[in-house]
């Protein structure tokens, strides 16, 4: 399948850390969200039934991170994967998250973890 929805730069607060602060206060975060689909339908006919509905997506997610609470990001990725099959069923996945502002003294950067499902391209690159 070479066709793919992605979204980009979702920006959600949500309340995710191993400091107690980070799980009381929250912060934000960043997701890109990969999903490999079929568009050709979609695309011959313009019909939003034959496609995943990307806003969906959005407001799952958005919805997620307000009553989230946990200490890992790759967690949090973990119930993004169980939303997003929800919504679409066992689609090839990719999900980004992003912890915008990690507190660790002295690093300015972004963590983030990159998790697959069903996902070919890394299957073949990591050998399965």
């Amino acid at each position: 399948m070479n066709d793919a929805i992605h979204i980009q730069d979702l920006r959600v607060w949500a309340h995710v850390g191993v400091l107690e602060q980070e799980r009381l206060h929250g912060q934000w975060f960043s997701l890109d969200l990969t999903l490999l689909v079929d568009l050709q339908r979609a695309a011959s006919t313009d019909n939003l039934a034959a496609t995943a509905d990307y806003s969906l997506a959005v407001k799952a997610v958005q919805e997620l991170a307000t009553r989230l609470r946990c200490q890992t990001i790759e967690h949090f990725s973990e119930q993004v994967f169980e939303r997003l099959e929800a919504l679409y069923g066992l689609l090839p996945m990719r999900v980004i998250l992003r912890k915008c502002k990690a507190p660790i003294p002295g690093f300015a950067g972004t963590v983030a973890v990159e998790r697959h499902r069903r996902w070919p391209e890394f299957a073949e690159r990591v050998g399965s």
